[in-house]
């Protein structure tokens, strides 16, 4: 039998990862997660970074570290991993519930696939150790498969990695800033998704190591429940340089990062969750506005549509488009997305504008409106079609700002799109230095169906011109405004 603060120390084991003072904050977490008794200045330590005066008795069903970067979660992560399904496994009573035939596993859930490869190769490094590589039966794309019986398995977050699965023990690395399509909550959907496969297991362990983001999501829900609160779900809170005192406070580059993004820097450094970023829109606002079942709808002669792409290179991000129409009056009307479609690169620009043209003229549209993406490109491109390419006059925070009425009012209505869905509400509003807010895609997200969806509610909800009699024509002539307001006026 050896714990896991002895093995982090062994040099046969990882001892050699773990070695020196700069991890003695780390010494007391390996200690305080699985019950081991701590000592007056262990205690001290423990007290200083979880709230929490008495130390816990028996190993954490859960755990929670909130720590700046550069604070060694990779390296700790797939250390618990290693241990938890060799050692750990035996005197945490993994084995025991396994009956003949069935596999338990141990799993590590990565941000994306490069903090994946990242951890793998902690792993297969550790395994390299000799007390520890005679246990490896196989070794697999994405993990090990061990003698014991155990396997474990570095993916990055997918709802489908754990469901019919047999889950020993989890950890889920920078689960705060988890991203995808499928999901407009991905940590906790993730969560969710993971605790039945745990069922069977008495004591099976969920961690999660993540810097903070924003005051909303999994870490933040655990730690605003747990922190500083007795129970078996531990929470640690403690910025870059406490955990890592090879990056001091006072150094220039903390220093620099403070100066240069103060909020910015308290969240990846400091360990503090985000007080200038909240959500945009609940996803129960946005799920009113959809209708269900509807996936698409044709073109109806009678009808004047409006359309709005979000242009692309090709590259990196998806090219949209959205495709829209107004029922009612302006006032009282609804604004409904008709069509949705997007392009994922690697793809050819030409092609895609092409291809979209295609579908504008079934909806009898002749021009359609983007930003200003590209200078003259999109424009040249559209026109080669015969569609006019107009440059919005909104910004991208804009578009979404105007939209919100819409979508609380119940005015836009959403085809049933889940993709569209979730980007809309994984939206966030941040508080800009000047003190204007503006709206985004989350860090690792995107936003390009929404973004072609807000601009094609707003396009089509815009007031229709009607011969007019204007007032105050500008001294150019091309348009019409009060001097006095700088407003348009007329008389309908």
């Amino acid at each position: 039998m050896i714990t896991f603060s002895e093995a982090c120390r062994d040099p046969h084991l990882f001892g050699s990862w773990f070695d020196g003072d700069s991890w003695a904050v780390w010494r007391v977490i390996d200690k305080a997660l699985f019950g081991e008794p701590l000592d007056d200045a262990e205690l001290a330590i423990f007290t200083e970074i979880t709230g929490r005066a008495e130390a816990p008795t028996e190993p954490s069903t859960e755990a929670w570290f909130v720590c700046g970067r550069r604070a060694g979660k990779d390296v700790k992560a797939a250390a618990l991993v290693a241990w938890l399904a060799t050692f750990g496994a035996e005197q945490m009573g993994f084995l025991a519930r396994l009956v003949k035939g069935e596999t338990g596993v141990v799993q590590l859930i990565a941000v994306d696939r490069r903090q994946a490869k990242v951890c793998l190769s902690y792993l297969r490094a550790y395994f390299e150790q000799p007390l520890l590589k005679q246990m490896v039966a196989k070794s697999t794309a994405e993990g090990l498969e061990l003698t014991n019986g155990l396997a474990t398995e570095i993916t990055t977050n997918d709802l489908r990695t754990s469901r019919g699965r047999t889950v020993v023990a989890a950890v889920l690395d920078e689960c705060a800033f988890y991203a995808s399509e499928n999901s407009a909550n991905p940590d906790t959907d993730l969560y969710a998704a993971i605790k039945p496969a745990m069922a069977t297991i008495p004591g099976a362990m969920l961690i999660g190591i993540s810097s903070p983001y924003a005051r909303k999501g999994l870490l933040w829900n655990k730690h605003k429940k747990h922190y500083g609160k007795p129970g078996n779900v531990l929470v640690v809170q403690a910025p870059t340089w406490r955990m890592n005192p090879t990056v001091p406070r006072d150094g220039d580059f903390l220093t620099e990062a403070f100066k240069d993004d103060p909020a910015s820097a308290a969240a990846e450094y400091g360990a503090e969750f985000r007080k200038d970023v909240e959500a945009f829109v609940s996803i129960e606002v946005v799920e009113a506005c959809v209708e269900l079942g509807t996936y698409e709808r044709g073109p109806v002669s009678s009808i004047s549509y409006a359309a709005f792409v979000d242009p692309s290179g090709g590259s990196q991000d998806s090219m949209t488009l959205a495709i829209s129409h107004q029922e009612g009056g302006e006032d009282d009307g609804l604004t409904v997305i008709d069509a949705v479609r997007e392009v994922k690169p690697p793809f050819s620009p030409e092609g895609v504008v092409a291809e979209f043209c295609d579908l504008l003229k079934l909806y009898g549209i002749t021009s359609v409106t983007g930003d200003r993406y590209a200078g003259e490109w999109p424009r040249e491109q559209f026109r080669k079609h015969g569609i006019t390419y107009d440059i919005s006059e909104r910004s991208r925070s804009d578009l979404y700002r105007e939209m919100l009425p819409m979508l609380n009012s119940g005015r836009a209505v959403l085809l049933d799109d889940e993709k569209t869905v979730n980007q809309i509400v994984g939206l966030e509003r941040r508080v800009a230095r000047g003190g204007r807010d503006s709206i985004d895609h989350a860090p690792g997200q995107h936003d390009d169906r929404a973004n072609a969806v807000a601009g094609a509610l707003l396009t089509a909800a815009k007031p229709r011109w009607k011969p007019w009699l204007f007032l105050f024509p500008n001294e150019g002539g091309k348009d019409w405004k009060n001097p006095k307001t700088t407003e348009r006026s007329y008389i309908p």
